[in-house]
């Protein structure tokens, strides 16, 4: 039957008004997307001044320079891993806030990062990374855990006085060899050492030993400062030992012996008449700092490590509301039918989430991709190219000091290439979803 010139007047009506609704929405659409996606595509063709058209210059050049290359290969690094990691550990808070009775208080404390701004998150993370254990949280702690297995050394930086025993270049300081005196006799060696403040001895230290009675190789370890004077190389009045140090007797260089020193800082080897004696350089290492998480090794896995605690209670939110709506029937059945808590995990809840985790995983892979502010607060300017990624080196491309917007235009349309496809499979997933 043939349209009515009123129905079709009706219909025409109705179009233009669902049109006139749209409008605002449109046009706000053109003005701040598909403008400057076209402005971007146009801009990209010309030089750094905008007035010399280059074609597909700065495309070879964002191909050809190495900041380029490393922060395409960090942006591919972080789609890799972060989004995976994200969905996984969503995924486990999602199913384990099911099995707690405050399981809604674990959401609560999961997905409080959330409301935390990327810059507030940022500085956060950065003085959790610090390289001073007073300072960064990790390596306070994991200064904590290696002292406790692995005492620190007491003497960071001492050396021994200038004419005295010598210093090795693996930083042990070693003796001339030395034959025993006379029992009750004065020290057989006397190792002067400096470089160390008096107020940084350990409240043990007491004054030096001058009389070592014994039989054996023996002598004393101290600090050769007196304030105001004193005789370099001999033990003055008021000058203490440094107890805790390992003292090894050597006969040639094989170790035959090792004991540490008292807290007069003297040491014996009774029974052993001649040797040489070492002073390891574990005596006077630095003290262990830490892991150094902002380095150029592991910058880029500690702020992937900052972005998770960030997303990790928005994917566990989005992946509990698909887990609510499971028909709970499959559930049921499979434990009556003798299938274990990850048995049914794997076999079940895990396929009939896999729309959910899809749509986590894209969505994630999508905002990493635009990835800018938490790389930017938390690497340090030294390191800051080695864990630079696309959003970042088109920031720094165009207006962070390069002020080349025909590159920064470049590097922002591949960084749109890159994103359109999983945009394009996000919203066929939604499409493809039941209503």
């Amino acid at each position: 039957m043939a349209s009515t010139p009123r129905s079709f007047g009706a219909a025409l009506r109705r179009r233009s008004l669902a049109l006139l609704f749209l409008l605002p929405a449109l046009s706000l659409l053109g003005a701040f997307v598909l403008y400057p996606i076209g402005w971007s595509v146009v801009r990209s063709l010309f030089d750094a001044s905008g007035s010399g058209f280059v074609g597909l210059g700065n495309y070879r050049t964002a191909f050809g320079d190495d900041a380029n290359l490393t922060a395409l290969r960090n942006s591919a690094i972080w789609v890799a891993v972060a989004p995976a990691l994200v969905t996984a550990i969503g995924l486990v808070f999602a199913v384990l806030t099911e099995k707690v009775r405050w399981g809604t208080a674990f959401k609560l404390l999961v997905f409080m990062p959330m409301a935390i701004s990327f810059l507030a998150a940022g500085i956060t993370f950065r003085l959790v990374y610090e390289q001073d254990p007073q300072r960064g949280v990790l390596n306070a702690a994991a200064t904590a855990v290696h002292d406790t297995f692995d005492p620190a050394t007491t003497y960071p930086g001492a050396r021994p006085r200038p004419g005295g025993p010598t210093a090795l270049p693996d930083g042990s300081v070693r003796t001339a060899e030395a034959r025993t005196v006379q029992p009750d006799g004065p020290a057989a060696l006397t190792v002067p050492l400096v470089g160390i403040q008096p107020a940084a001895l350990p409240s043990e230290a007491r004054p030096a030993a001058t009389d070592l009675p014994g039989d054996g190789v023996r002598g004393v370890v101290y600090l050769d400062v007196t304030p105001g004077g004193g005789t370099p190389g001999k033990v003055d009045p008021g000058e203490r030992g440094l107890p805790g140090i390992t003292v090894q007797l050597l006969d040639g260089t094989r170790t035959v012996a090792t004991t540490t020193t008292a807290p007069d800082g003297s040491f014996r080897f009774p029974g052993h008449a001649t040797g040489a004696v070492n002073l390891p350089a574990a005596d006077f290492a630095a003290p262990y700092r830490g892991i150094e998480w902002l380095g150029p090794a592991l910058v880029t896995p500690a702020i992937i490590g900052a972005y998770i605690w960030i997303w990790a209670g928005f994917a566990m939110v989005i992946i509990a509301g698909g887990l609510a709506n499971l028909p709970r029937e499959t559930l049921e059945a499979a434990r009556m039918d003798g299938a274990g808590e990850w048995q049914i995990f794997r076999r079940i809840t895990v396929p009939q989430l896999a729309p959910v985790l899809g749509v986590v995983f894209v969505t994630m892979v999508i905002n990493v991709m635009k990835i800018f502010d938490l790389v930017f607060v938390i690497a340090p300017g030294p390191v800051q190219q080695d864990s630079g990624v696309l959003a970042l080196r088109l920031w720094l491309v165009s207006f962070g000091g390069g002020n080349d917007q025909g590159l920064g235009s470049a590097l922002g349309v591949l960084l749109l290439l890159l994103v359109i496809p999983a945009m394009i499979l996000n919203i066929r997933r939604f499409r493809r979803s039941p209503r």
